[in-house]
């Protein structure tokens, strides 16, 4: 039957209409869907992390959502949304020895490893007596401590060592940094040795509690925790064999609650390194000192340090950047630190501690400088403390640390023929700014403005006294304790250091004014200068150095 005109046109109607209505119904879908797809959307896995562990962005999603409401609908986009895979993290769950590889790493005073290698066949002298303590039995503080309660005193146990050096009297001995709420221990404690070739535990009597600094300083009382050098040697016996891990225990058969890896780091091929350098915990919550730290590290690693030890409590993100960075390249070593028992460590507050208990905060550093040094011992011939605003620099002759040192050694000998523990540094202020019109802000055209070493080659007149505010080189075949400044106590020796002439060398120190020991004289320091620009000899391989690292850290637009 033919329909009239009217009707076609009015079916003709009705079938736009529906057309329309379902096109409108589609967008409208899609369009919804696209605002949950974003507000759900994954952000896609840090690709620097590797395979193994991802980092997951956590954004805001109210801002987001603000953000999808007020920007157009694309339809394109919303159509490719449909055969889109969120982006997760596929990768595949970690084994247990591949964890305990990650885990050792991050805690390396954790038996890890040897305690998954026992498979609960624990160590013991009998079911009640001296039991392998289980890592899920451990008494932890504050992430990277052991804690040990006895009847006289609290031990907050870091690191253990192997020391088998040739000056060790009845070596070899194990040895645990660590501090003590306690001024003189008088408590007799024990060393329970577990070794990967025995079924029981080794005992051995704490020999000395060595004080890892000096009372006249300040903080001498119980009550404060204060750095300790705890020490007991392998009985005969079992020298031949190197120890898996030690604990601390107040009586041989007491349960232990403390189980530390002893570290034991020889080179494979038994060469040792040059030079390493130490650096404490770096607490540089919100100070942007990246770009001078690139220069630092350059500047260190020419002279001639293959390693830099660095240990982190607070930094920018951007020192986290370039750590990283440097870590990669195989120059820098990281290691995470917290301050023991009471001490604040919320971030910021751990921060304002140390910058108002300047004495805590030297008895904390002391820590870092000696586990440094322990782990490497056998890995360098010497090792140097330093802050990030401190460069030795070689003078005259004397080019690069290797010739500084084979030039002092000899200078030395011929003064007198005996072994030094240290060689020192006479410490000199390079001020960051300056009062004198013709030195002002000076800027030098050929240095690029960010160099701040290399642009500031006015210095203090006068280096400060002998003995104080210096750096040393520690020959680590030597030396027991070492402080900041110097050792604190040597193997069965008197430590002797040698001081460098400040023609051959000195410690240039970078800073806007004096310590705060020396303020009342800094005007004195600061009026007087000269200009010193030893550091330009090495400004062509450094200043590419720098700025090659800056570009690819992203550092320029």
């Amino acid at each position: 039957m033919n329909l009239t005109r009217a009707a076609q046109r009015s079916l003709k109607e009705f079938s736009v209409r529906r057309l329309f209505l379902l096109a409108l119904t589609w967008w409208m879908l899609v369009y919804v869907f696209s605002r949950y797809s974003t507000l759900t959307k994954c952000v896609p896995p840090d690709p620097t992390t590797g395979n193994l562990l991802r980092e997951i962005i956590i954004r805001d999603q109210n801002s987001r959502f603000t953000e999808t409401m007020d920007r157009p609908a694309n339809t394109a986009s919303m159509f490719n949304l449909l055969a889109a895979e969120p982006l997760v993290d596929n990768s595949h769950s970690l084994s247990d020895s591949e964890f305990a590889e990650i885990l050792q790493k991050k805690v390396p005073n954790l038996p890890i490893r040897y305690w998954q290698a026992l498979n609960n066949n624990y160590p013991s002298m009998n079911s009640t007596c001296a039991l392998f303590p289980s890592l899920f039995d451990l008494q932890f503080n504050n992430v990277y401590w052991q804690t040990m309660e006895t009847s006289n005193g609290t031990f907050y146990l870091y690191g253990a060592y192997y020391d088998n050096r040739t000056l060790v009297a009845g070596k070899p001995a194990v040895r645990m940094l660590g501090m003590i709420n306690r001024i003189d221990p008088e408590v007799k404690t024990t060393c329970q040795l577990w070794f990967k070739e025995l079924n029981a535990p080794v005992f051995a009597s704490v020999f000395e509690y060595r004080y890892v600094w000096i009372k006249e300083w300040g903080n001498h009382r119980n009550g404060i925790v204060q750095p300790y050098l705890v020490s007991c040697h392998i009985p005969v016996g079992y020298r031949h064999l190197v120890p898996e891990s030690v604990s601390l225990v107040e009586k041989p058969c007491d349960i232990a609650v403390t189980n530390l890896r002893v570290i034991y780091n020889v080179p494979e091929d038994k060469k040792r390194g040059e030079f390493a350098v130490c650096v404490k915990g770096l607490d540089f919550l919100n100070k942007d000192f990246s770009v001078r730290l690139v220069e630092w590290l350059e500047t260190l690693h020419h002279l001639g340090a293959e390693k830099i030890f660095l240990y982190q409590l607070e930094i920018h993100p951007n020192i986290t950047k370039v750590l990283k960075h440097y870590e990669e390249l195989g120059l820098v070593d990281v290691t995470p630190i917290t301050l023991p028992a009471y001490q604040p460590n919320i971030k910021g507050l751990r921060h304002m501690y140390l910058l108002n208990r300047v004495t805590n905060q030297y008895q904390n550093e002391l820590i870092p400088y000696n586990d440094c040094l322990y782990k490497n011992m056998y890995r360098y011939k010497h090792i140097a403390l330093l802050d990030i605003d401190e460069i030795i620099m070689p003078k005259g002759n004397n080019i690069l640390w290797k010739d500084l040192l084979e030039n002092v050694v000899k200078k030395a000998l011929e003064k007198e023929k005996i072994e030094y523990s240290s060689f020192d540094v006479r410490n000199v202020y390079f001020f960051d700014t300056h009062e004198q019109n013709d030195v002002g802000h000076a800027r030098f055209g050929d240095i690029p403005r960010y160099m701040h070493m290399f642009q500031h080659v006015y210095r203090a007149k006068n280096h400060t006294q002998p003995g104080y505010y210096i750096k040393c080189f520690h020959n680590p075949e030597r030396v027991l304790t070492l402080h900041n400044h110097y050792p604190l106590s040597c193997l069965n020796v008197p430590c002797i250091s040698y001081s460098i002439d400040i023609e051959d060398a000195q410690l240039q120190h970078y800073r806007a004014d004096c310590v705060a020991e020396l303020m009342g004289m800094c005007a004195e320091y600061r009026n007087s200068t000269v200009r010193d620009d030893t550091i330009w000899r090495l400004k062509n391989p450094v200043i590419s150095k720098v700025t090659d690292s800056l570009v690819k850290l992203g550092f320029f637009q």
